[in-house]
């Protein structure tokens, strides 16, 4: 199991913005196999992570056609900075 964590500073968010990053989520998960993809915000920063079984559906699901032209506006109007790290999971446990 892996995780892609997307951590960005937010420069600018509109409707758009908001609408793609829906579209996106939604896309990774019915069409490249994220078994789960999380977003979080405070104050000028954001953090999302999504959860993959393969390194294949990461880079599938990074080369897509809208998924890059995302990043792409991303870089040009959404964030000032953003980081992305691919981690594999080597242990997980919940608790209640």
């Amino acid at each position: 199991m892996y995780a892609v964590i997307f951590r960005a500073k937010v420069a600018g968010m509109d409707k758009e913005y908001s609408r793609t990053a829906e579209r996106m989520r939604q896309r990774a998960i019915e069409k490249y196999g994220c078994t789960e993809f999380v977003s979080v915000s405070e104050g000028d920063e954001e953090i999302s992570i999504s959860y993959w079984e393969t390194q294949e559906q990461i880079n599938a699901w990074k080369n897509d056609v809208g998924h890059l032209a995302a990043q792409e506006s991303g870089k040009s109007k959404w964030y000032s900075w953003y980081k992305v790290q691919v981690v594999e999971i080597v242990r997980e446990y919940e608790g209640t």
